[in-house]
């Protein structure tokens, strides 16, 4: 594959991640400027509610992005009986996943609210919003695994679409079935989580339909019960790695904002602020590598290896090229955001400007390690990957960070310098290890991926 062809193919590719990634954390920030003005209960348990139910789809997201490099292969491939069986397997896989949270949520919903709050009050509005957003979980196992096929395809754009249906419907919708309309009462918190499940719904018909129109796609299984078991095993394996990793990295973010919360409020406040900028400014980074892991895996399925080592490097570099313009683009942001966040305490922007050239460099560091993390996936190296991330944060950085808030009482700087500086222990094990899983990579790897 040529290197022009692979980065126009990568390009295609990436933008409509990079728009899913945005408008996908652009959702909850409507329904918060919805729900805000019936005041800080609702609002507050709207938030605790909502945190629960991401994490959720947060493990079944990555469960799909595991999926999706099955999927890639197999469609690089052209085996469609491969398609069909990565196809069913990633979606069982997904829906039990799904079940289990949902049983939990429906059946443990008490003991785990009172866990996080003894307010009475806000316990029955948590738990008013759970009753219809936990069936979130169960449509998006299905939708999520819908977009991995569409992505493994190369036909990103259609989940895009799904996402540009499903956000007016859902502002709409959730703005009447919060406030009311024409002497219709309000639900609240509710309405929120009704409007988004509608909402959802919708988006699941239209992919379906766009499933189902795909004359290029047959879905029907050919081989025995125990074949299709024995995949489901084979992609399990593959893909709860994956998963595993993402579930760290989130409760490891989750610890270090609790570590950040015993800074002084000015400080722990400039972080609350700035972090919202960072997942969505590398949103085009993540896009970048995983329309790269999806090449990967395209190529291997189809056994062109030729190119491979080539066509990762210039994944890499084209990821560090970008990881410098975001930089760039948080060194502009560090001069307006005053005027964003205006009224302040002098603190606070002291703060924020403390903490200014960490923020600037991070996305560097992060987008590095970013792309070699998905490539090495798409290479079978997804339980190495945890490993490295796992280290990294969890036995060297959290307690490094633990250490200098609790024990030495560090400033913000030094406390936040901790991120960059988990991003560099993890840079140096990422490239030796796709450097020698790409010097041993050859077609007895690559059949070995496959499993039919």
């Amino acid at each position: 594959m040529p290197s022009q062809s692979y980065l126009k193919k990568n390009v295609s590719l990436a933008w409509p991640l990079a728009l899913n990634g945005l408008l996908m954390q652009s959702m909850l920030m409507v329904d918060t400027l919805l729900v805000s003005p019936l005041g800080e209960i609702p609002l507050a348990a709207m938030g605790i509610a909502a945190t629960m139910v991401a994490f959720i789809l947060g493990i079944q997201m990555a469960l799909a992005n595991g999926s999706q490099l099955v999927l890639s292969r197999a469609v690089g491939s052209g085996n469609n009986s491969s398609v069909a069986k990565g196809f069913w397997s990633g979606l069982t896989i997904n829906v039990l996943v799904a079940l289990i949270f949902w049983l939990v949520l429906s059946f443990a919903d008490d003991a785990i609210i009172g866990a996080l709050t003894d307010n009475r009050l806000l316990q029955e509005q948590i738990k008013s919003y759970l009753a219809f957003s936990k069936y979130l979980v169960l449509f998006t196992a299905m939708t999520q695994v819908l977009i991995a096929l569409f992505n493994s395809q190369g036909k990103s754009k259609i989940p895009l679409k799904g996402y540009l249906i499903e956000m007016p419907i859902n502002a709409v919708l959730s703005y009447f079935l919060i406030h009311g309309l024409s002497g219709m009462e309000g639900m609240g918190v509710e309405g929120a989580a009704l409007g988004s499940l509608i909402a959802i719904t919708i988006r699941m018909a239209y992919l379906s339909a766009c499933l189902k129109s795909d004359t290029s796609l047959n879905l029907a299984i050919d081989s025995s019960a125990s074949s299709l078991i024995q995949n489901i095993r084979l992609h399990a394996i593959e893909i709860f790695p994956v998963a595993a990793n993402v579930t760290i990295l989130q409760i490891g973010i989750s610890v270090y904002q609790l570590l950040y919360s015993q800074l002084s409020i000015n400080a722990y406040v400039a972080i609350t602020l700035v972090m919202p900028w960072l997942r969505s400014g590398t949103q085009f980074i993540t896009a970048w590598a995983h329309s790269s892991a999806i090449s990967v895996s395209q190529a291997i399925g189809s056994k062109k290896l030729d190119d491979l080592a080539k066509n990762v490097d210039k994944s890499i570099d084209i990821a560090v090229i970008m990881s410098v313009i975001c930089a760039i683009a948080f060194a502009g942001l560090s001069f307006i955001l005053p005027s964003i966040y205006p009224d302040l305490d002098a603190e606070t922007y002291q703060a924020l400007n403390l903490i200014a050239p960490l923020y600037i460099l991070l996305p560097i560091m992060r987008g590095y390690n970013t792309v070699h993390g998905h490539i090495l996936r798409a290479l079978g190296k997804t339980s190495a990957v945890f490993k490295i991330n796992f280290i990294g944060q969890w036995l060297i950085s959290i307690p490094l960070c633990a250490l200098l808030i609790l024990y030495f009482d560090a400033s913000i700087f030094w406390a936040f310098a901790i991120q960059p500086f988990e991003e560099i222990v993890k840079a140096l094990p990422f490239r030796q290890l796709a450097r020698q899983s790409l010097r041993e990579f050859d077609h007895k790897k690559a059949d070995k991926l496959m499993y039919d």
